[in-house]
C-alpha cells in the first residue's frame, strides 16, 4: 500500500508505511447521514454526505496510497471504508443510509469496512444504470 523504503547511511532499510490522518474532534456534529459507493472495476470512492446531501468526507482506493490494478481490489475498498468510518465516528454519526453504484468488487466490502466503525446501516439501494436496450448495432457491411 503506502511502503517507502529508506536506505540508511549503515546500509539497513526500513520500510515506513503511510497512514491517512483523521481528526480526533470534527467541527460538525451530524447523527444521520447518507454513504455514496462507486465502485468501478480500477477504483472505489465512497463519499460521506449529510441527510441534505452535502458532502462531509471523500475518499478513495487511489487517495489513500494504491497504485494500479490494486486499487480496484476488495481490499483497498474496505480501508478506504475504514477511513470514512473513522471520520464518520468523529463527527457523532449514528446512522447512515448507503447508496451504491457501479458493478466493481469493492462494493460489499467498502459498506462492511465502513460498519467496523460501529454505525448502524439504515438501507441499502442500488442505483447502478443498467440500458434499457443498449446503443444501436452497426449497419451490415455493402460489399
Amino acid at each position: 500500500m503506502g511502503k517507502k523504503k529508506i536506505a540508511t547511511a549503515g546500509g539497513e532499510e526500513a520500510t515506513t508505511e503511510t497512514k491517512v490522518a483523521v481528526p480526533a474532534v470534527s467541527k460538525k456534529k451530524v447523527d444521520v447521514g447518507m454513504l455514496f459507493v462507486q465502485s468501478t472495476y480500477n477504483n472505489t470512492k465512497i463519499i460521506l454526505t449529510d441527510a441534505k446531501g452535502n458532502v462531509l468526507s471523500t475518499s478513495s482506493s487511489g487517495a489513500i496510497g494504491f497504485k494500479g490494478a490494486k486499487k480496484g481490489t476488495p481490499f483497498a475498498a474496505a480501508k478506504v471504508g475504514e477511513i470514512i468510518g473513522a471520520k464518520a465516528s468523529t463527527m457523532g454519526m449514528k446512522e447512515v443510509s448507503v447508496i451504491v453504484k457501479g458493478v466493481g468488487s469493492g462494493r460489499e466490502s467498502g459498506i462492511r469496512g465502513f460498519i467496523s466503525k460501529g454505525i448502524v446501516i439504515n438501507s441499502i439501494k442500488d442505483v447502478t444504470p443498467v440500458p434499457h436496450n443498449g446503443p444501436k448495432p452497426k449497419k451490415p457491411r455493402r460489399v
